[in-house]
């Protein structure tokens, strides 16, 4: 366990919160705290391919999107409107929170048709998401270019390039227009075929916990995924460069020098919500060490979903 935790275990919430110096290292205890206090330990699902590639952070201009780690590729491609007019690429913590949900469900029945619920504000119940106005929008919004992109996931071996080409759903999760308390065209959504697969052979499962407690910060997401992914596989430490840190998470910052700066906090918020990661940090870059996962490899990832 890292220091968060042992202050947590020493002194308790209250006191490890008397401890910290700003609101970073208190949203830091609160994430190790629900996780170390955590009985349900409640299941999520990702496709294993997002622990090396990710979505944009945020909005960005382009219409298509390339992210690269190790040897797997990501291509998002924009939707278009019935105009042929791009709607833009998904992004941030929401379209992975929407991910996460469908993602969850799909490998829990075992079915590529997920239910929605009957209104918005049970489906953001669902994923942990405040009801609000801007709650809504920001999820229509994001809900709406996850069902128009076109993805595709390459995976190189020396033998050979894997492909998984097409899309996210078959099915728009929401219409384009309407008030706040918006409600669902359709009660459920349908992956896409060759995702939903893909998504079978490869699933990750992670703790909802813990996804929960940072689901704000995109970054801080897809550090505890690559975390998740990584370091159980590992059979010594294995250095990691700050180069290829910013390679895969510094989409949109231009300077290493400014990522570096900007990595550590969700990377420390990332570690609070998993106790059991082995890392070190230094001016070289990370060093990860052999960790037990997150979910015990022996629980089924299908048998628990994300709580209504």
């Amino acid at each position: 366990m890292g220091t968060v935790h042992q202050l947590i275990l020493t002194h308790g919430v209250d006191g490890a919160k008397a401890l910290t110096a700003d609101k970073a290292e208190r949203r830091c205890i609160d994430a190790a705290c629900a996780v170390m206090s955590d009985e349900e330990q409640r299941i999520g699902v990702m496709h294993a391919g997002f622990a090396m590639t990710a979505l944009p952070h945020k909005a960005v201009q382009d219409t298509l999107w390339v992210r690269q780690g190790g040897a797997v590729r990501l291509i998002v491609e924009s939707g278009v409107s019935p105009d042929r007019l791009p709607i833009g690429l998904p992004y941030g913590a929401n379209a992975r929170m929407i991910l996460l949900y469908l993602q969850t469900e799909a490998v829990r029945t075992r079915s590529r048709e997920v239910e929605l619920g009957r209104s918005m504000n049970q489906w953001l119940g669902a994923m942990g998401i405040d009801n609000g106005g801007k709650s809504y929008r920001l999820i229509r919004e994001q809900s709406r270019r996850l069902s128009l992109c076109r993805l595709t996931f390459y995976r190189v071996t020396d033998a050979a390039t894997f492909v998984t080409n097409g899309s996210f759903v078959r099915s728009a999760i929401l219409p384009s227009s309407g008030g706040d308390q918006l409600q669902f065209w359709q009660e459920s959504v349908k992956l896409d075929e060759g995702f939903y697969q893909s998504l079978i052979e490869h699933p990750l499962p992670l703790r909802e916990a813990a996804i929960k407690k940072v689901s704000r910060r995109s970054m801080a997401i897809d550090i505890y995924v690559w975390l998740a992914y990584r370091l159980h596989m590992l059979s010594r430490p294995t250095p990691v460069s700050w180069n290829a840190l910013h390679e895969q998470f510094g989409a949109g910052f231009n300077r290493l020098r400014a990522f570096r700066e900007k990595f550590r906090e969700p990377l420390a918020l990332a570690l609070a919500a998993y106790p059991e990661a082995k890392t070190s940090i230094d001016e070289v870059g990370m060093v990860l060490y052999p960790s037990e996962p997150p979910v015990p490899e022996s629980r089924p990832s299908t048998a628990v979903r994300l709580s209504r």
